[in-house]
């Protein structure tokens, strides 16, 4: 039989010409990328819509949820000849020296931009929660001692400087800030977060986003949305949260963000709401982020999340059909590494599952992207500014990602979130003599200052023997600094989290011996249960953790005064000691300067002027539960249980006084579309500095749908001399009345208002209240409204 000839096997065709008007400067961004795509080969495409995690691997324990599940092995060689998208924590995987990790990163990018036909580098990105986490970066304090500083500015500024610092060694993209709104304080990332209030956290998240964007990297908000909600207060817990608390506690931090802030990126949530995760979610995604609000940045995947489809939601049956419901949603890169966006995407659109329509629509977006961080431009280099002047195998020492101003900054943010709750007898300021027992697992620990998203407590705890990096003066130390003329004593009583509570007694005999005890009691940094406090940490009950209920029961009953400090991740619930301890004070995870900033409170160099940002509760049970209640949340005879909190959101408490007086007139009536200044005098009554934080609530008396009895909708930090006055101007919009009607639209509703000015959002520290009646015609808006509350503080005239 004859032999059958060879089947023809059509040649391959020609790549397209990778030159072209895209590597033109002048030419509109637009233009550019669109000529770029065109030339580019569906490999070439979907390389640019995942991430490389080099240092990450499947041993040990992991810093992402799953990570030694979903890490497959890669060819970096092969898979770097079609390009690649992002670059994942080159830094902040392992610790390395910042001068030796920046020419690394752009060695990489030299092999990267050398070995795909269009020579585009990777875009970098990294974590950047309380500053840039790599190893000898500054450790700022955790976001929720932000909230606590109530200093939109000073958060805005230490913004700026993490992202300086992230892009002088070739960092493009930092994911932060977290704008989830606490509504479980037992859920382990309350660290990461910046209150329970959605005004709050809108306007201290945005003031971050603004900082860090006017450094050129790119600010990721997240988690989009609906995380902080998840049932049980459960990390990636479904989410049961209806419509309108989605759409008035929930998303108006990212729209505030989104709409003024200038964010360039979005990370979606790994929750589930009523059933559909948001990774896969087109309504939230696309219909409400970009078709609504206008965001026309590129959205990434939380780590694994689009893996997640497929594993743990079981929406999808295998990697293609994930690839094609989170694409078909709106998520743009897959991170931190390729699973599903490769060549299972690949495949998925040669064979006509996924089409590639939504390839080319997810690669403008991240090409736009890079075209506007000039990775696109001709002239572009690898070697990052950090060292420029430095000779090749010198660069170990030459960075430095903490100096003076670094600490400085971190020092004034740290004193600013310190919170005096409480100071009945006056015990502080301490005097500078005398005994001082100094007792409890958090005061002689330099972790005790830090949350899970600093370098030492993410990454270097994996990394045992390595030095810190950074200096971390104790408060141990610093109160020894502060008080040189005091005698200290010092034993821990028990562990953290420990059962053992034989070194009680110690804490008891030193206290029992001094003229005061500081109790330095808290949390310990960790992830996915090797901590108290932090992703995956989430707790049982706000007891204090382990046996530090019982070491501070004992101290009590010395009769010895005793000032407890708190330095944790979430408040702990307190009203077992309520009037009991001579003083407390709160600070949440301070950071690297947390202990001389502690220290200068305690001894009155630093008057208090922190303010929660959640409230303290009284009892360890009854949750979720926020401030944000309406009537049937609050105490009352239906219940047995109350859920008042033993300190309010935006208490704290100062070494003096101030007094507010009400400066009119004021407009009886306001059009549901006007606004009316609204304004006070405040005056500092005592004999020294310090610092009041006006809070504006809003209460309606009547609406048709039930509403928080009281909602913040403005705030100033005034800050005086002995004796000094300032007058703070609001001026309110009646668009911050607006909430989600009946019918599911935002609406302005005619009627009686009340604006209550305050200390605290309790009842007993309303200061002034201005009674307003909106007049005229129900209003509908929406992400055009007025947002934010405008503030002035100016001399009294």
């Amino acid at each position: 039989m004859a032999a059958r000839p060879a089947p023809h096997v059509p040649a391959p065709a020609p790549l397209p010409a990778a030159d072209g008007p895209w590597r033109d400067p002048a030419l509109p961004p637009g233009e550019r990328v669109a000529d770029l795509i065109g030339r580019m080969t569906l490999e070439e495409k979907t390389a640019q819509l995942y991430g490389i995690w080099v240092g990450a691997d499947a041993d040990g324990d992991g810093v992402a949820p799953h990570q030694n599940d979903m890490v497959d092995p890669v060819d970096w060689e092969e898979l770097t000849t079609r390009g690649l998208g992002q670059l994942t924590r080159p830094f902040g995987t392992a610790p390395v020296d910042p001068g030796v990790g920046a020419l690394a990163l752009a060695r990489a990018q030299q092999r990267i931009a050398g070995a795909g036909r269009f020579g585009v580098p990777a875009l970098a990105h990294e974590e950047c929660l309380a500053g840039f986490t790599a190893w000898g970066a500054t450790a700022y304090p955790v976001p929720l001692s932000w909230g606590a500083s109530w200093n939109p500015e000073l958060v805005t500024e230490m913004a700026h400087r993490i992202g300086c610092d992230m892009r002088s060694v070739g960092v493009h993209q930092g994911l932060a800030p977290v704008l989830d709104v606490v509504r479980d304080l037992r859920w382990g990332r309350v660290e990461e977060t910046i209150g329970e209030d959605p005004y709050l956290v809108a306007t201290v998240g945005t003031a971050y986003v603004r900082g860090l964007e006017s450094a050129g990297v790119v600010a990721t908000l997240k988690h989009f949305a609906g995380y902080s909600a998840s049932a049980g207060a459960r990390n990636l817990s479904p989410v049961r949260a209806g419509a309108r608390e989605l759409a008035d506690v929930i998303l108006p931090p990212f729209e505030l963000a989104v709409r003024e802030g200038g964010a360039r990126s979005v990370m979606h949530s790994y929750a589930e709401i009523d059933g559909v995760p948001a990774a896969a979610d087109p309504t939230l995604l696309t219909g409400l982020l970009r078709d609504t609000w206008g965001f026309e940045g590129t959205v990434v995947a939380d780590y694994f999340g689009i893996g997640f489809l497929e594993t743990l939601h079981r929406v999808a049956a295998d990697r293609a059909g994930a690839a094609r419901l989170a694409l078909g949603a709106g998520v743009d890169v897959e991170l931190p590494t390729v699973r599903s966006y490769g060549d299972v995407l690949t495949g998925a659109v040669r064979e006509g599952a996924v089409p590639e329509e939504l390839v080319d629509r997810a690669l403008r977006r991240v090409l736009l992207q890079k075209c506007e961080l000039g990775l696109l431009d001709p002239g572009w280099t690898p070697l990052p500014t950090a060292l420029d002047g430095v000779e090749p195998g010198r660069e170990r020492g030459r960075v430095d990602l903490d100096p003076p101003r670094n600490r400085a900054l971190a020092r004034q943010l740290a004193e600013q979130s310190c919170v005096l709750l409480a100071n009945p007898d006056g015990v502080l300021p301490l005097r500078d003599g005398g005994r001082i027992a100094v007792v409890g697992p958090r005061a002689d620990d330099p972790l005790a200052m830090l949350g899970c998203y600093s370098f030492p407590s993410h990454v270097g705890s994996v990394h045992p023997g390595t030095a810190l990096g950074i200096t971390i003066p104790t408060l141990l130390e610093s109160l020894g600094a502060e008080l040189p003329g005091a005698e200290l004593s010092r034993t821990p009583g028990c562990e953290v989290d420990g059962t053992d509570t034989s070194g009680i007694a110690a804490a008891t005999g030193l206290a029992r011996a001094a003229d005061v005890c500081v109790a330095v009691l808290g949390d310990r940094a960790g992830l996915f249960g090797r901590g108290t406090s932090g992703e995956g940490c989430d707790a049982a009950d706000l007891t204090l953790p382990g046996v530090q209920s019982e070491l501070l029961d004992a101290l009590l009953a010395t009769g010895t005064p005793v000032v407890v400090v708190l330095l944790t991740g979430r408040p702990y619930a307190l009203g077992r000691w309520a009037g009991r301890p001579a003083a407390v004070v709160q600070a949440f995870f301070p950071g690297e300067e947390g202990g001389p900033a502690l220290a200068g409170v305690l001894s009155g160099r630093v008057n208090p002027s922190g303010r929660l940002p959640v409230g303290v509760p009284y009892g360890p049970g009854g949750q979720p539960w926020t401030y944000l209640q309406p009537p049937l949340g609050l105490a009352g005879a239906v219940s047995n249980l109350d859920p008042t909190p033993l300190y309010p959101f935006g208490h704290g408490l100062s070494y003096t006084s101030f007094a507010w007086d009400p400066v009119g007139p004021v407009p009886a009536e306001l059009p549901t579309d006007g606004s009316a200044d609204i304004a006070l005098t405040v005056r500092n009554t005592g004999d020294r500095e310090g610092a009041e934080v006006v809070q504006l609530y809003l209460h309606d008396p009547v609406a048709q749908t039930t509403r928080p009895d009281m909602r913040l909708v403005g705030y100033a930090r005034v800050a005086l001399g002995a004796g000094e006055s300032r007058r703070v101007r609001f001026r309110f919009h009646a668009d911050l009345a607006s909430f989600t009607g009946v019918g599911g639209l935002r609406i302005v509703e005619p009627g009686a208002l009340d604006l209550r000015f305050a200390s605290s959002s309790a009842a007993h520290d309303i200061r002034h209240t201005v009674r307003l009646l909106l007049t005229g015609p129900e209003r509908t808006v929406d992400h055009r409204r007025q947002l934010v509350c405008e503030t002035a503080v100016g001399p009294v005239t």
